[in-house]
């Protein structure tokens, strides 16, 4: 009887043993899982700085489309998307009659002006000195003052088509009309080939400038007050990996998106990258939000 109470005390005590280091181990364990979770709690309370999606865009100071202001069929180009240009390069050259009968009237209206203006000097001289009566000196007149108009009409419009209205004085018709770069930059949508008909104001190419690339992003309406202009911001670009940029902020919209309820702000980049296309995708953070325990060497975690 002594040997069984024995036996039945030691595997009480080996019961009490186990069950009271599963207390401990199950303490532990949820102790540990409140710990877990305050951490997380604190990180996501901590982690409030506010990220802002956008694009690369090019400012349009730096955004050329080239256009016609007259109809014309493409004679000869080299253009190709992608190409550096630079400005004032000759992008294609077009013909159409128009062009010489424009350029026939200029000559035309330059040598009637010499002649009315020599008739309305001298008819000017006798109306003075009584020899002439008033209505002859007010029709050369006229006459004289018509015919200007109509040559510099004629050489508004060769200027504004990119002939040069002294060259053809000099030189006689032009029979083509040579198209020109009108800034640096790269080609893009190129609309023109061999015998393509290009009608007034329809686009040939684009040419954009990457030198001055900026950056359009989304600010939601709970984010405004946490960018403001002049800003300094780190950004990172789709497809670039982890490497991070500067730009800075050089405006902030005024009227919210009825869907969206996000303002547009623009930041001017400070670096410049062949890599930069504009399109691409970016996401940045003001500067000041981004220095936290844990960030890289630029800011972002």
């Amino acid at each position: 009887m002594i040997f069984i109470a024995a036996l039945m005390f030691v595997s009480c005590g080996s019961k009490d043993k186990s069950i009271e280091q599963s207390v401990v181990e199950a303490q532990t364990s949820i102790e540990g899982e409140i710990d877990i979770d305050d951490a997380i709690a604190a990180l996501m309370q901590s982690d409030n700085r506010p990220t802002f999606n956008g694009v690369m865009v090019i400012p349009p100071q730096r955004h050329a489309t080239v256009t016609l202001f007259m109809d014309g069929v493409v004679k000869n180009t080299t253009l190709l998307s992608g190409m550096y240009v630079r400005r004032g390069e000759l992008l294609a050259t077009l013909e159409n009659p128009e062009y010489i009968a424009l350029q026939q009237t200029y000559i035309e209206s330059n040598a009637q002006e010499e002649f009315l203006s020599a008739e309305y000097r001298r008819q000017e001289m006798l109306f003075g000195s009584a020899a002439a009566s008033q209505k002859t000196y007010q029709q050369s007149k006229a006459d004289y003052l018509t015919m200007k108009s109509r040559r510099e009409a004629a050489a508004a419009q060769l200027s504004m088509l990119g002939f040069d209205p002294a060259k053809i004085l000099d030189s006689g018709i032009v029979p083509h009309l040579e198209l020109r770069s009108p800034i640096d930059g790269y080609i893009a949508n190129v609309q023109a080939n061999i015998g393509a008909y290009i009608t007034a104001g329809s686009p040939v190419c684009e040419i954009i400038d990457k030198n001055a690339v900026m950056l359009k992003l989304t600010v939601f309406e709970r984010d405004v007050s946490k960018i403001n202009a002049d800003d300094k911001i780190e950004f990172r670009v789709n497809g670039l990996g982890t490497q991070v940029f500067e730009a800075t902020v050089v405006s902030l919209g005024q009227t919210a998106d009825n869907v969206s309820r996000s303002f547009e702000a623009y930041a001017r980049v400070e670096e410049r990258n062949e890599q930069f296309r504009p399109g691409m995708y970016v996401n940045a953070q003001v500067r000041g939000e981004l220095l936290a325990e844990g960030a890289d060497s630029k800011g972002f975690q």
